[in-house]
């Protein structure tokens, strides 16, 4: 048995960590992975300082728009533990701290930190370096690509919950290609919980509105019109049959059925997917099988749950998900 979160690990240097506050993250995870522009902050189950030749399976888990990333780290432990997985899963959890977030923790200014809450939608962190959050996911993912560190790793499942949902649906789709996995034969795919919206490929949505009255509906992150610079120039189709060949599944509480739910986006945009998210996510999983009639991901109910984190990553269904036997 390995020993799990609550390792207090550095990859940088001077990297500070801090307690509990009032407004913000209560705690700021102590682990630091160096990208090029600075220090993420995440958590972890297991010391990946050294080799790990006995994990098979890395779960890239984000948090929501609470930044809670030890919340989700210690419920993706709990689930990897229920599934009798823990020895030979890496849970990982990274935090996209904000601007406030840093100030009141007085963080060390490499510590990456983003405005507002950008980092959902994929744009790049603030300082002089700067990267997009999803570049950072990038960057973690070849990392776990290397085979002197991991040398029996066959896949690395990116899941989120809520805001995370949002965050792994856009990464999905806009994410860039991954060679180092493909030569080392380790399989990357996408578990989208419980989001609040979704980016469509067209206009087309499954709610009457007034566009004139919602101007931004076809906007990103809702859309594909104005992209952030993360997309690199890539074209709506190219985007799409992308995103279409990718390994995804939605899995949706049952009872996450409350349209004044209060973390609920009712933005006009969000509006026009329906009324709640079990909703708009059968709404998008249904268009994206009309325009791909041989679309092979698939949605998944959790029944009994509704919009709970904890409860979807250690449903049985969950499980299933997250922690399926090799073929």
């Amino acid at each position: 048995m390995h020993k799990r979160s609550g390792l207090l690990l550095s990859m940088c240097l001077a990297c500070s960590t801090a307690g509990a506050v009032e407004h913000g993250v209560k705690v700021v995870s102590p682990e630091r992975f160096q990208l090029e522009a600075g220090a993420l902050s995440l958590g972890v189950s297991q010391d990946w300082r050294q080799p790990l030749p006995h994990v098979t399976r890395v779960l890239i888990v984000v948090h929501g728009r609470l930044r809670n990333a030890q919340t989700y780290l210690h419920s993706a432990e709990a689930a990897a533990e229920q599934a009798g997985q823990a020895d030979t899963t890496l849970v990982i959890a990274p935090q996209f701290l904000n601007e406030a977030d840093a100030q009141r923790n007085h963080l060390d200014n490499r510590v990456l930190r983003w405005k507002g809450n950008e980092w959902m939608a994929g744009e790049p962190s603030t300082g002089a370096d700067r990267v997009s959050s999803y570049g950072a996911l990038d960057q973690l993912i070849e990392h776990l690509g290397d085979r002197r560190l991991f040398p029996a790793l066959k896949e690395i499942v990116v899941a989120g919950h809520s805001g995370g949902g949002q965050v792994v649906q856009r990464f999905a789709l806009l994410g860039h290609d991954h060679p180092t996995l493909h030569q080392a034969g380790i399989r990357l795919r996408y578990v989208v919980a419980n989001p609040s919206s979704y980016a469509y490929f067209s206009p087309q949505r499954p709610v009457p509105f007034d566009a004139a009255t919602c101007p931004g509906f076809d906007d990103w992150k809702y859309g594909l019109q104005k992209l952030p610079t993360y997309a690199n120039g890539q074209s709506a189709a190219q985007l799409e049959q992308t995103y279409v060949s990718r390994t995804i599944t939605y899995l949706l509480g049952q009872q996450d059925t409350n349209p004044n739910h209060p973390a609920l986006d009712k933005g006009c945009e969000a509006e026009a997917q329906g009324a709640y998210r079990l909703i708009r996510g059968h709404n998008y999983f249904d268009y994206l099988k009309q325009r791909h009639p041989q679309l092979r991901q698939e949605l998944v109910e959790v029944p009994g749950v509704g919009h709970n984190g904890d409860g979807m990553l250690r449903s049985p269904e969950g499980q299933k998900v997250l922690f399926p036997s090799f073929n």
